[in-house]
């Protein structure tokens, strides 16, 4: 029986980060085991940018990240075992079951990291079951890592970070998101995630739910309601959309079956997760779990998550001093922090009651429940300037963990502060060259270039623009506003693309004068 310093269960963000801190710190015999056939979890199936600041590796897409782990764990000798399921946890002889080429293979570690992720929940309706109602992480992977459109013309159902990432990658795929719905009153993500899809013109029903999913033999159609406070469906509201799929992003539960199973004290967030102490040490002596089996959260955290009970599993060995260990974990207790601030953290999870950003000013209460912000309202906002020559406007309005902004100007335009949930705003003693590395390096697309001098009558305004194929220069056709309405006629006059823009064109429009506040978005004829 083969036998590891440590082993490690899920090959995702949390684990490799986990196998990699180990190895790092002494640690001869690390193994990761993974029952999919290529490592890297969710990672490999998120082509945004990541928020959060340099440390959190925000602007760095999902796979680049994936990619830059999976080289390092490599480097470092860390055993990957694919297409290894598993099945089995055995407490305290601190054994695994492992179905590896169709036969049972046991190993033994001395320590266990449990980092299996989570699963994607559904709701049950009319024809849920009808081939072409699917995940949002399985339209992901069609789209991401087998380049296969999931459907033509797609219902999102949920508005939290998945729903509205996901819709947006389905309208880079070149599919038609018909609408993005929601039983909740308010939208549930990031404001920047929910702008960014609600100016390419897709409609939001919130306080809507799905009642039916239309078809014989695959989807042809959903039946959508309005809810009331109690989440039910109104009679009288049902509205058909014409779909072939609809798509669901309702939430994960933890995968903690293993935990239960090797007898962890388990609680209930949202799901049965293990009960861990601040290191991910569940009730059992050298088993931790680390990532989103110990709660669900972003990415970024389960990164630190998977450090941090690998730190603490080195400190259990002796590889580490608890002075190394004591200066180590509050570092990465220290970063995890700032991801876990603002409004989106633990404490104001479920609350609808915000109305107010951390400095005081109103929310866009259009932005939570239409997805953009209106123009009367972005004027509230710190990063909203009108100058003479080019200049950032800054539409983030929620206090959200990001910073690359800030990192991304040389010249000091752009100030976020020490706490990377502040709201970023112009700093008017600097003056902006027109670089555009603020546009291509924002994770939320929040960032655009505005010149109200470009000529007589007219502006310009440069956008980020991630779609294929993209127009040339001379190019004519409409810009929408915020909330993807056809504002104006539009030319493209500049269109840039650079290595260090990271596969985001900035794309720069003529528009009218009075319209350079108002068009965020650009249509070509052929598109309309």
């Amino acid at each position: 029986m083969k036998r590891y310093n440590l082993a490690v269960i899920g090959a995702g963000p949390a684990g490799l980060s986990a196998a990699i801190e180990a190895k790092k710190h002494g640690m001869e015999k690390v193994a990761v085991f993974d029952e999919n056939s290529r490592p890297g979890g969710q990672l490999f199936k998120q082509i945004h940018k990541f928020f959060g600041s340099k440390e959190h590796k925000a602007k760095i897409r999902g796979f680049k990240i994936g990619e830059d782990l999976l080289a390092e764990a490599e480097a470092l000798g860390v055993d990957v075992h694919l297409n290894s399921v598993v099945a089995g946890i055995y407490f305290p002889m601190k054994r695994l079951g492992v179905i590896e080429n169709e036969c049972l293979i046991n190993y033994s570690a001395d320590n266990i990291i449990i980092a299996t992720g989570a699963n994607e929940n559904f709701i049950p309706f009319d024809g849920w079951t009808l081939p072409g109602v699917i995940g949002a992480g399985a339209a992901q992977t069609m789209m991401n890592l087998h380049g296969v459109q999931p459907g033509k013309k797609i219902l999102m159902v949920g508005s939290g970070n998945v729903g509205l990432v996901v819709s947006f990658q389905l309208l880079q795929a070149g599919c038609e998101v018909a609408a993005v719905i929601d039983a909740a009153p308010r939208v549930g993500g990031y404001g920047v995630h929910a702008s960014k899809v609600a100016r390419t013109g897709v409609p939001f029903y919130l306080s809507h739910t799905v009642v039916k999913a239309e078809g014989e033999d695959h989807v042809t159609g959903a039946v959508i309601a309005q809810v009331d406070s109690h989440f039910k469906p109104v009679p009288g509201t049902e509205k058909h959309i014409e779909v072939d799929t609809i798509c669901m992003a309702v939430g994960l539960t933890p995968m903690s079956k293993l935990c239960s199973m090797a007898g962890c004290k388990m609680v209930d967030k949202g799901g049965a997760v293990p009960e861990t102490d601040k290191y991910g040490a569940t009730s059992i002596e050298g088993l931790y779990a680390a990532g989103d089996v110990a709660g669900i959260e972003e990415a970024s955290s389960a990164m630190i998550t998977g450090r941090i009970s690998a730190l603490a599993a080195c400190r259990k060995d002796c590889y580490i001093t608890d002075g190394e260990f004591e200066k180590e974990y509050d570092e990465l207790e220290g970063s995890i922090n700032k991801l876990r601030k603002g409004m989106f953290s633990h404490e104001n999870k479920g609350r609808t009651d915000i109305t107010k950003t951390d400095e005081g000013i109103d929310l866009s209460m259009t932005l939570l429940t239409k997805g953009y912000v209106s123009d009367r309202e972005i004027e509230r906002f710190p990063g909203v300037v009108k100058e003479k020559g080019v200049h950032p406007v800054i539409e983030c309005t929620q206090n959200i963990p990001c910073n690359p902004c800030q990192d991304a100007c040389k010249f000091g335009c752009i100030s976020v502060g020490e706490d990377i949930t502040s709201l970023p705003y112009v700093n008017k003693a600097s003056r902006c060259t027109g670089c555009g590395m603020c546009v291509a390096n924002c994770s939320g697309q929040a960032i655009f270039l505005v010149n109200d001098d470009f000529e007589p009558g007219y502006s310009t305004v440069t956008i980020p623009y991630e779609f294929i194929p993209r127009p040339s220069i001379g190019d004519k056709g409409t810009a929408l506003s915020r909330g993807g309405e056809a504002v104006c006629e539009a030319e493209v006059v500049d269109i840039k693309v650079s290595p260090v823009f990271d596969h985001t064109a900035l794309l720069t429009m003529k528009v009218p004068k009075d319209m350079s506040m108002k068009a965020r978005f650009y249509k070509g004829k052929e598109a309309l």
